[in-house]
């Protein structure tokens, strides 16, 4: 893997932008009608059952932007205008398992397709923030457990009223520009923080995990990341962030924070976006939405990783 680094600032707006030209939409369009022909559970569909040369072609392009290239692309986009929500979200499995092998996303019930929905709930101890409207801050997900994907995708069904922005930025840039400015507070990233697992363990286990924010195998970066989570892991073992440890996560944020450095974008409904979870940060604006609850905003992620087993915990 050798992700270019680059400044959200100095992208072009089409950097990262893929479409489904007509070949694709009259496979998607094929694949459906097998589909309402054939009627099967949604996690038994396999690309391997259908004829979908053209978006296998598609997908290893997008294969090679998040291994290779930017670490993230936007795909535009599914005709929901055509499709239920079930037919969508069946073409994006399809999709997502050209480029990897979905695992489970929760631990209590191993699910595998999660939606991204405000559920009226404030974040916190056993509630992400992905359930609610909240702000959030740059993460990588499931930053804060055994076994993080390494891309996640995101279908949108329904964009929000307003607000929702979504936002993706390089770590790697960031930490080069720490690297000048603040060079031995990156060596605190690869030493451990305390993060709260968010209830995704057994009663056995115990309710925080330790682990450096930084780790490398050769050329093999990984980034787990999720500011919140370690100031609650910290809390919930009654104890403080080193002083060395907190102006580190801090700097590290600032530099990320900047406008300069990330790439923002409204997430359309259709579009589909993937990132290397490894590499690559994301978050979402504050959102509200308006008073139809089936006008709601709704994303449907995946996650995709291809080491150890399929289970939450690998």
């Amino acid at each position: 893997m050798s992700i270019n680094k680059w400044i959200g600032a100095k992208l072009n707006p089409m950097d990262g932008l893929f479409s489904f030209d007509e070949d694709c939409l009259s496979e998607i369009e094929n694949a459906i009608t097998l589909i309402r022909n054939n009627p099967l559970p949604l996690l038994m569909l396999h690309p391997s059952n259908f004829n979908m040369p053209k978006c296998t072609k598609l997908m290893n392009d997008v294969f090679d932007c998040i291994e290779n290239d930017l670490g993230f692309c936007l795909i535009d986009k599914l005709p929901l205008e055509l499709l239920s929500d079930h037919e969508a979200t069946s073409i994006y499995w399809l999709l997502s398992q050209m480029l990897g092998r979905p695992v489970a996303q929760k631990w209590c019930d191993g699910r595998m397709l999660y939606s991204v929905t405000d559920l009226g709930l404030s974040s916190g101890n056993g509630v992400r923030p992905d359930v609610t409207n909240e702000e959030q801050s740059f993460h990588t997900d499931n930053s804060y457990n055994i076994c993080p994907p390494d891309v996640v995708g995101l279908l949108c069904l329904q964009p929000a009223m307003s607000g929702g922005v979504s936002r993706v930025v390089n770590m790697k840039s960031v930490l080069e520009k720490m690297n000048i400015s603040h060079k031995t507070l990156v060596q605190r990233l690869y030493r451990p923080f305390v993060f709260d697992r968010q209830k995704e363990h057994s009663d056995r286990d115990p309710e925080t995990l330790q682990n450096p924010i930084l780790s490398s195998n050769g050329d093999d970066l990984r980034i787990r990341v999720s500011r919140n989570l370690i100031y609650q892991g910290y809390a919930i073992r009654g104890k403080r962030i080193d002083h060395i440890g907190e102006e580190a996560l801090a700097t590290f944020f600032d530099i990320i924070d900047d406008p300069e450095m990330y790439k923002e974008f409204k997430f359309e409904a259709g579009q589909i976006q993937f990132l290397n979870n490894r590499v690559i940060g994301h978050k979402r604006t504050r959102f509200e939405d308006g008073p139809d609850k089936d006008k709601k905003r709704h994303l449907c992620r995946v996650w995709l990783r291809g080491h150890d087993r399929v289970f939450y915990n690998g």
